[in-house]
């Protein structure tokens, strides 16, 4: 059953209550980055009430709708799911970022990069304890959000408007038209019912505009795999952790399939390479 405020978060309701536009259900994942320190200089995490005094004062004008503190898993939330909040730059005449889903559900996790709690530096948002962020995660499900970063991964997202307007799922910050931040440098993973691998990113495959053949990772090995399981595999040995020639001809194949038989009409570069996020969640290629 979806809620209107997540289940167990403090509610501090700022008003300025907005409807989104409708489309495809987004959550956007940033980090406060309140602070900039390095390894060399590390800083001190700002404490929570600061930033929930921000948001529910000053800074209520781009408050999103959870700050959470993956330290403690505390949560509080701002705006009700179904409101648009004001997390995202903006541009005139542009999409309306904020508002551009049937939900655009906007996390804040309380973090900078090499910020300390106590003793210990976390350099790196998944360092954290990350409490709380299962029930995160099973409320923006409720709300018909995939587990998946359609314009790839926090490390290799790309700003893509065709795929924002079109694709639903988790978008990083640095995955947002009209916005120039490069947040949330990683993100706690899909747990607790993620079978599939989320969709990578088209930049993941491709290397200065040509596919990444001879990249090296597991995923290519899984990828192969299933195009062997859907009759797609042209391989005569493998597959393998090393991108080749073949894997690009077996997922081409693999596209042309699934064009012809959801009857889609894609032509031209829509049946080449780089993967593309349908044909990828239709795959489904096992998670690691």
């Amino acid at each position: 059953m979806t809620e209107l405020w997540m289940p167990g978060a403090a509610r501090h309701d700022i008003g300025d209550h907005a409807p989104t536009d409708g489309g495809p259900a987004k959550a956007i994942a940033h980090i406060t980055w309140d602070r900039t320190a390095s390894a060399a200089k590390p800083a001190a995490l700002v404490p929570y009430e600061n930033l929930l005094g921000y948001f529910t004062g000053s800074g209520r004008g781009v408050a999103p709708h959870l700050l959470w503190d993956p330290f403690t898993g505390r949560v509080a939330q701002f705006v009700p799911a179904t409101s648009r909040s004001k997390s995202l730059a903006d541009g005139a005449g542009g999409t309306r970022t904020n508002r551009a889903g049937s939900v655009v559900l906007q996390i804040e996790a309380l973090f900078f990069p090499h910020c300390t709690v106590g003793s210990v530096v976390y350099a790196q948002l998944v360092d954290t304890p990350c409490k709380g962020w299962s029930e995160i995660l099973a409320w923006v499900r409720s709300w018909g959000v995939p587990d998946r970063w359609p314009a790839g991964d926090p490390v290799h997202a790309v700003r893509d408007e065709r795929t924002w307007e079109s694709e639903a799922g988790w978008y990083p910050h640095k995955g947002v038209p009209e916005n120039d931040h490069t947040d949330p440098l990683t993100w706690p993973a899909f747990t607790g019912g993620a079978r599939y691998e989320p969709y990578p990113g088209a930049a993941f495959f491709m290397s200065h505009g040509k596919p990444a053949i001879g990249k090296v990772s597991d995923l290519f090995t899984r990828m192969g795999e299933r195009l062997v399981d859907v009759g797609c595999g042209r391989y005569r040995v493998g597959p393998g952790p090393k991108l080749s020639v073949v894997d690009v001809e077996s997922y081409e194949a693999w596209q042309r399939e699934y064009n012809a038989t959801h009857k889609k009409g894609w032509t031209g570069a829509a049946l080449k390479w780089p993967p593309g996020p349908e044909t990828w969640d239709a795959l489904e290629v096992p998670a690691s």
